[in-house]
C-alpha cells in the first residue's frame, strides 16, 4: 500500500545519493504538481519521515504528530505547484510547511484548553440558578403581599412568623388581648393566601 492507496508494483530505482537527494525531490514535486500519484508516493517515502521528526519536536505527542505529518504531506499534494526551486530547496520548502503546521496545531490546542478552561470556571449548576432565582422571586412576592396588608396585620405576623413569638407574646408587645391578635392574624393569613394565590 502505498501513501495514496495505490497498490501498483514499484519499480522506481531508490532514491539517489544524499548530493543528489534535493534535487530528486524537487523533480518529484514538480510530477506532483502535474498530479503523478507514484511522484507523490516518492515524495512521501523520502520526506516523511523528516516531516514526522521536525512535527515531533514542535508537538511532543506521537499520535498528533502522525496527524500533522498527514496534513503537511496532503498540503504538499494539493501546493506542490506553489514551489520555487529558485527561491530554495525542495527539502526547506516542505520543511517549513512541516513546522509552521505544527506551530498552528499547538496554538489551536493551547487556545481551546483556554476555552474549555474559561469555560468551566464560568459554568454554574442550572438548578442551583434555578433555585436562586425562584427564591427570590418567592421573597419578592411575599414582601409584595406584605405590603398588601394593614399595618397592624403585618406587625402581627412579623412578630408571630418571623420573630417566633406567641400570640400572647405578641399581645403583650402591642398592648392589646390576645383574641385581637388572632382575629389580626386570621385576616392576614386571609389576604395573604389570596396574594399568594394559595389554594385553602
Amino acid at each position: 500500500m502505498t501513501a495514496t492507496g495505490s497498490q501498483e508494483p514499484r519499480n522506481r530505482a531508490r532514491p539517489a545519493p544524499a548530493t543528489r537527494a534535493g534535487i530528486d525531490l524537487a523533480g518529484q514535486i514538480a510530477l506532483v504538481a502535474r498530479g503523478e500519484t507514484a511522484a507523490f508516493d516518492a515524495v512521501f517515502e523520502q520526506i516523511g519521515p523528516s516531516v514526522f521528526g521536525v512535527v515531533k519536536r514542535v508537538i511532543r505527542d506521537p499520535a498528533q504528530s502522525e496527524e500533522v505529518t498527514q496534513e503537511v504531506m496532503l498540503e504538499v499534494w494539493r501546493s506542490a505547484s506553489k514551489f520555487d526551486a529558485g527561491r530554495g530547496s525542495a527539502t526547506a520548502w516542505v520543511m517549513t510547511l512541516a513546522h509552521r503546521r505544527a506551530v498552528d496545531r499547538v496554538r489551536s490546542v493551547q487556545k481551546e484548553a483556554e476555552r474549555e478552561r474559561r469555560v468551566a470556571a464560568a459554568e454554574i449548576p442550572f438548578d442551583e440558578v434555578i433555585e436562586a432565582v425562584e427564591s427570590s422571586l418567592e421573597r419578592e412576592r411575599v414582601r409584595r403581599c406584605l405590603g398588601s396588608l394593614t399595618e397592624v396585620q403585618r406587625e402581627s405576623v412579623t412578630l408571630a412568623y418571623y420573630r417566633g413569638y406567641t400570640y400572647g407574646q405578641v399581645a403583650s408587645l402591642l398592648g392589646v388581648p390576645t383574641g385581637t391578635v388572632k382575629t389580626r392574624m386570621r385576616d392576614a393569613l386571609i389576604r395573604l393566601r389570596d396574594c399568594l394565590g394559595v389554594a385553602e
